[in-house]
């Protein structure tokens, strides 16, 4: 996600640096980008693919800038580590947002010496496609930069849409259950995933069913999501399907792995 974050950002004209630490991640990133800008170019002649490039410098570390977006996995050590070392970094006018899907604002702000200047930014995967930004206020996030992220998305071509700062947030406290009960079902033999995912994109009018939808988020990711609920908001109804843990355990986390619910090629 980070490279479709890095993506959107840059086509709006401003200029990205993009960093990971684990390697080849940068140019897995930027692969993926110069594949989507083609896409779009095909359909749209005023998308330049090398303009909007030329904005993307990868960078080996941490660099002064006026924004941090984090995109890493959904682990809030991981994450907390990133904002100290953020805060540590970026200037002290510098806004540092998270693309968590679950983790409280409140305990990454916790990390840094500027919680006001802390908040969740939650893109929706594919980045270039989807239109929703969660937008997540911490308890101590100021207006000026809530207001700013709000205004940042619009002019980003994305739909802002403001939640305030609890496990999961809106779309995953609602999405995750709703996910893990479809397992249940492949679990407990009600129906093959097929049918499943079926009835779930004909009988709701969902673009893509559950199943289909885990695949593309990550097994591992979801699995970390429901603990993040079933730990934060101390209710069991939250805890991932055996099958779920199964999946994971085997290294078979969806479409990033080439095998989840349904195999890749």
């Amino acid at each position: 996600m980070g490279g479709g974050i890095a993506q959107v950002v840059a086509a709006s004209g401003r200029r990205v640096s993009l960093h990971d630490s684990a390697p080849g991640a940068v140019d897995r990133g930027l692969e993926t980008m110069t594949k989507s800008l083609e896409r779009l170019a095909a359909k749209d002649a005023e998308v330049d693919p090398a303009d909007v490039l030329s904005r993307v410098q990868p960078v080996d570390d941490f660099i002064p800038a006026d924004l941090m977006i984090e995109a890493v996995v959904e682990d809030a050590g991981v994450k907390q580590e990133i904002f100290r070392k953020a805060d540590a970094v970026l200037p002290p006018e510098a806004v540092l947002a998270s693309n968590t899907s679950s983790i409280p604002i409140a305990s990454l702000a916790a990390v840094t010496g500027r919680a006001g200047k802390v908040i969740g930014m939650h893109f929706f995967n594919p980045v270039p496609v989807m239109a929703l930004v969660e937008v997540v206020s911490g308890p101590e996030t100021s207006e000026e930069t809530r207001a700013a992220v709000v205004e940042l998305a619009r002019e980003l071509g994305k739909t802002p849409a403001e939640a305030n700062d609890s496990p999961g947030f809106v779309s995953n406290r609602i999405l995750l259950p709703f996910i893990n009960e479809a397992v249940w079902a492949l679990h407990d033999g009600v129906a093959e995933a097929e049918a499943i995912d079926t009835i779930a994109k004909l009988g709701f009018n969902h673009p893509l069913g559950p199943l289909a939808l885990a695949d593309l988020i990550g097994l591992d990711t979801c699995v970390a999501i429901l603990e993040v609920l079933r730990d934060g908001l101390g209710d069991e109804r939250y805890e991932p399907c055996p099958l779920l843990r199964e999946h994971v355990a085997a290294g078979q986390l969806g479409r990033k792995s080439g095998q989840g619910f349904y195999a890749y090629g």
